[in-house]
């Protein structure tokens, strides 16, 4: 089981803990150091206590999945990550300097300034993008810069891979982000436009600019859904010496529709650094807000119409079905277990494209406190993470190819229903249990799913059980 403590001198597969660096709310990041190896490093380990977000896990499986992927002088490069089972952690370089944070204390600065900052920003991006990855959190605190200039992009908790299964889009409900950067999409749970970047960089930029935020800090859905129709005060209004090309360029990147920004962030960083080729709109101008019945329109329109569609992959969805297992840990006896996994591995060769999401609900209670740690202190999310795990190993399904799912609810079959419904699952397997006088009572969370599933629903019985 994972530990929620190291200590400096301790050794944890090869890297011996060094001084702690940052304890966050989410993290904590150690220096170590590994025999042989001359890298600084920084040990970067999950907060896994009592009352912990379940999204904050999921969180941190999705950068231990993106990180390696990754390469170039915009990010931090990865080293190892650890197993859950044990520990979970990933080691990175350490990355000598402080963050874009501190500048905080010196806003408003001159537009030409922030524009270099911007344009170094807007490279990082590019080459993410580049990468098939959409950062989605961009800010301050996750900004640092080389000794060569270069502009380094770190922490990839709420990133969103092309090329992977996005957990916190098919688990949570929620926009994931940071109030003031966040995209209009993003509020409304989009998390697929690499756009929503360009919008997050204006943001910084008209912060920095003005040292005023252009949407302030929202700490309700309610105060997030503003941006939708109401457009920010012109930089000009707040600092009349800013010049109109980097008004023009920072209204662009806060337009509401995607469609409307910057395209890539490679012509967002040519703007920047070519003030005089930019070419100046009704933006450049603007020194008000649009006024009473221009937001009143946009209020009323209904939201699918103000956010553009993401850009379009190049595979689509339905050439890779979704086949979801629905694993009850804590009641199936290994018979009922090896024949789900080998119904599993029958559709799976049937469909080469296939990817398997293993799912278990964890049930919380409908009137007692659901505690997140069990009797000895362990994390009951990562318990049945690292449950899902082992279940599905002796399938030798490909990595890339399974994701492990632990989602809270009262009502099992209702959580797994909702779960096929909004991540457009083609297929479930799970297993019926033997006869209980709950069950009898109650109904089976099988039955139900069978029953309701907008999908093919294959319910694997042990023969002989009681029906």
């Amino acid at each position: 089981m994972a530990k929620t403590r190291l200590e400096t001198g301790a050794v944890l597969d090869g890297f011996t803990i060094g001084e702690l660096i940052h304890r966050g709310g989410m993290a904590s990041l150690w220096e170590v150091t590994r025999e042989g190896d001359p890298t600084s490093c920084l040990m970067k380990i999950p907060v896994l206590q009592e009352g912990e977000d379940p999204a904050a896990i999921v969180s941190f499986e999705m950068e231990q999945m993106i990180m390696p992927r990754l390469k170039g002088p915009h990010v931090p490069r990865h080293i190892a990550n650890g197993d859950f089972a044990v520990q979970p952690y990933i080691v990175m370089e350490r990355l000598t300097g402080e963050t874009l944070l501190p500048q905080i204390d010196h806003v408003p600065m001159p537009a030409e300034k922030v524009a270099a900052i911007g344009a170094g920003l807007a490279d990082a991006v590019e080459a993410l993008h580049r990468q098939g990855v959409i950062h989605l959190d961009i800010k301050p605190s996750n900004i640092m810069f080389r000794p060569t200039g270069e502009t380094v992009l770190i922490d990839y908790g709420l990133a969103h891979h092309r090329d992977l299964p996005d957990l916190l889009q098919e688990e949570f409900r929620v926009p994931y982000g940071t109030a003031p950067y966040m995209a209009p999409e993003q509020v409304m749970g989009i998390r697929s436009d690499p756009r929503s970047d360009i919008f997050a960089i204006g943001c910084l930029m008209y912060f920095f600019a003005t040292g005023v935020r252009p949407f302030g800090d929202p700490q309700k859905f309610k105060g997030l859904k503003k941006r939708l129709w109401r457009d920010p005060v012109p930089p000009r209004k707040l600092r009349p010496d800013i010049p109109p090309w980097f008004q023009e360029i920072v209204l662009r990147c806060l337009e509401v529709k995607a469609g409307r920004r910057y395209p890539t962030p490679a012509q967002l960083a040519h703007d920047l650094r070519n003030p005089t080729q930019v070419q100046l709109t009704a933006r450049a101008g603007k020194l008000e807000k649009d006024g009473f019945f221009a937001v009143l329109k946009r209020k009323g329109e209904p939201h699918r119409t103000l956010i553009d569609k993401p850009l379009e992959r190049e595979a689509e969805a339905s050439d890779a079905p979704i086949v979801a297992a629905a694993v009850n840990l804590d009641d199936m006896t290994p018979e009922l277990a090896g024949k789900i996994r080998r119904t599993l591995q029958r559709i799976l060769e049937r469909s080469p494209e296939a990817r398997l999401a293993v799912l278990n609900v964890l049930k919380l209670n409908r009137i007692a406190m659901d505690q997140s740690l069990d009797d000895e202190g362990n994390n009951k999310h990562v318990a049945r993470l690292v449950g899902l795990k082992d279940w599905t190993r002796p399938m030798k399904v490909a990595q890339g190819r399974v994701t492990y799912h632990v989602l809270e609810a009262i009502d099992p079959a209702d959580k797994i229903l909702d779960y096929a419904r909004v991540n457009n699952v083609d297929h479930i397997v799970m297993g019926a249990r033997a006869n209980s006088t709950m069950r009898r009572i109650l109904g089976s969370v099988s039955g139900k799913v069978a029953m309701e599933a907008p999908c093919t629903v294959t319910v694997v019985r042990v023969r002989g059980a009681e029906e």
